[in-house]
Order: structure tokens, then sequence, then C-alpha cells
């Protein structure tokens, strides 16, 4: 958007005025000492005077500083001259000075925002080197020490190979999740939406991860019994991937002997609002910001021991980014967190009876 400078006229009408005052004295003079005076064509000549030095005068100014200013952007490179129009520029300087500023303010955003990726994007290489370096290692150290050997005896060898096994499995892990990531954020991910029972695919998830979360003896639950199906219109997989996701950090930073519990609401005529509550570690308030970004983990070594690929909470975001809703988070350290995120209801639902009870 061009910017719109406001045009001045006062140093066109002084100057026009001083040399109008100045010839007119000059013809004034020149009759009375040889013709007769008179005020009526002395008065017109003034008339005439101003008009004409008034628009030469405006003209010259603003072509003078049009010529100056559009060097000034040519020899500029950041300076774009393309829009830069004549009709533009104005003997206003402070017009003109503060279109300046706000273009160096503009820059200056946006150089930072590019410092603020730059810092990102070396974050995240470093973390997809180091996430993929462990795997890798693992399983190179594993199938080195068979051929120096080990090969030759079998109880060892089939101890190896299964934990060099489970190095590729969390390698394939990481790059299918990576590769998720990147389809959801270029867009090839395409979402297959249909009408289905939420309830039901949060019981799939609870069944999935018993086993699990008994391990740490944690208790899957819903915060009520759901006797009706809750319809709603969603891709049906990435919808259970996400409660999945959710309920797996849940586990994982979940205190022994806890709970994972969760609960549908009622938001507006045509959401929903899927919790995932637990009364584990907690977040701080300087680690929420950032929960949802690639690899990012609150406890480094104790997140990894638990595996998974560190990806689970940034995939969740962008699925639910992706159906145009929106997730939210509220922690208090030491005491648990809450993930939320909405849902559109099926519209068959929305004419029958109420399923979900209200806030």
């Amino acid at each position: 958007m061009m910017p719109n400078f406001k045009r001045s006229y006062k140093f066109a009408i002084k100057t026009s005025l001083f040399i109008t005052v100045l010839l007119t004295l000059l013809v004034s003079v020149f009759l009375w000492m040889r013709y007769e005076f008179e005020w009526e064509p002395v008065a017109v000549f003034g008339l005439i005077s101003y008009m004409f030095s008034f628009f030469i005068i405006q003209y010259r100014v603003e072509h003078f500083i049009y010529k100056r200013v559009k060097k000034i952007y040519d020899n500029v490179t950041l300076l774009d001259a393309s829009t830069l129009r004549p009709n533009q520029i104005t003997t206003d300087m402070a017009t003109l000075t503060r279109e300046v500023e706000k273009f160096a303010e503009d820059k200056k955003l946006e150089i930072e925002t590019l410092k603020v990726r730059e810092t990102y994007r070396k974050e995240f290489m470093g973390n997809v080197s180091h996430e993929l370096k462990t795997p890798l290692f693992t399983v190179q150290g594993y199938i080195l020490t068979l051929l120096d050997g080990a090969l030759k005896d079998k109880s060892v060898r089939k101890k190896y190979l299964q934990r060099a096994n489970k190095g590729v499995e969390r390698l394939i892990y990481i790059v299918k999740d990576l590769d998720m990531i990147t389809k959801l954020e270029t867009g090839d991910l395409h979402l297959v939406m249909e009408n289905f029972n939420v309830v039901e695919v949060i019981q799939n998830s609870f069944d999935l991860l018993e086993m699990k979360a008994a391990k740490k003896d944690i208790t899957l639950t819903f915060d009520m019994d759901y006797e009706k199906p809750i319809w709603v219109y969603a891709d049906r997989e990435r919808i259970q991937q996400v409660i999945t996701n959710l309920v797996v950090n849940s586990i994982k930073y979940g205190k022994k002997g806890g709970t994972t519990e969760i609960s549908i609401e009622n938001l507006i005529k045509n959401k929903v609002i899927v919790r995932v509550t637990d009364n584990g570690e907690g977040i701080e308030k300087t680690h929420i910001p950032r929960l949802f970004e690639r690899f990012f983990r609150i406890d480094k070594s104790g997140s990894r021991k638990e595996g998974g690929s560190g990806l689970g909470l940034s995939i969740v975001k962008h699925i639910i980014e992706a159906h145009n809703e929106k997730i939210y988070v509220e922690s208090v350290f030491g005491v648990g967190s809450e993930f939320s995120f909405t849902l559109e209801k099926s519209k068959s639902s929305l004419k029958g009876t109420k399923a979900v009870k209200t806030q």
C-alpha cells in the first residue's frame, strides 16, 4: 500500500507573495515615474503575478524534491523506487520523514523476525541431528559388536539384534512424524472429513494405552459415563492420533498412581471441547509458549528415556489447526496439566437431543 502524503503549499504561498509584492512595487514605481499611476492595472498585474509564481514555484519545488528523494531510493537497495510517485512528493517534510521512519521500523521488525527464525532453525537442526544421532549410534554400536565376534554367540546375537531393531524402529518413528508435520504444513496431507462418535475414539485410545498406563499405575478414565454417542465432524484417524498423543504425553509426565481424565463439553452451539486432564508434574509457565515446538522437551534426559520422537505435541497442534480448530493448555507446576481442543459437531447431532454435559 502506497503512503498517502499530505500536500503542503506554505513554501509556495509565502515565496509567491514575496515575489508578487516586489514585482508590484517595481511596476508601481515604473508607472508612477513614466506614466499615469492607476491602482486597477497594478492590482490585476499583482494577481496574475501571484498565480503564475505560485504554480511555477510549487511545481519546481516538488519536481526538485522528487528527483532528490528518488536518488536516495535508487542508492539505497532496501528501498523500492517503483513505489515512489511524483504526486507523493511534497514540501511537507514532516510527513515524508514519518514515512521514512515507518519504513525503517518495518525493516527493523523484519530483520528481528528473521533473526528469531534463524535461531529457531539452528536449534531445530541441532535437535533433529541429536534425535537421529542417538538411535543411529546405538544401532551402529550393536552391529559393530556383532561383527567383532559376538555374532557367534546365539544368545548375545539375538539380544543385540533386538536392541538394534528398537533403534531402527525409533528412527522410522521420527522420520514418519517429521514427514507428517511437513505434509500438514504444506497442505499435502488431506483430511478425510466424516461424522463419528468421539466417545468411541477416546475409548479406543484408552484400550490401546491401557498397558502403558498400568506400568506407572495411572488410571485412564472419563469424567462421567457417556451413555449416548457424541457425534463430531472431523478426520477420525487424525483425531484418534491427537487424543492418543495427548494421553501418551500425560502418561509420560504423570505421577505414579495418578489419573488421566478426559471430558467432553458443549462450548457453543456447533462446537464441543475435549479436555485431557492429569494430576502429574505440571509445566512451568516459562515452558508453556514452546510446548508445541518440534523436539522441545521440558526434561530432556527423562523424556528421552520414555521414548517417542519429541514431535507428539507439534503434530497435535498441526492436526487441530488443519481442522481450523483451537488447542489450549493450562498447567500448574506440581499440580497437573490440562490440554483441550475444539471440534465441530456433526450437523445431524445439532438437530437431536443434547448428549454432552453443559459447562
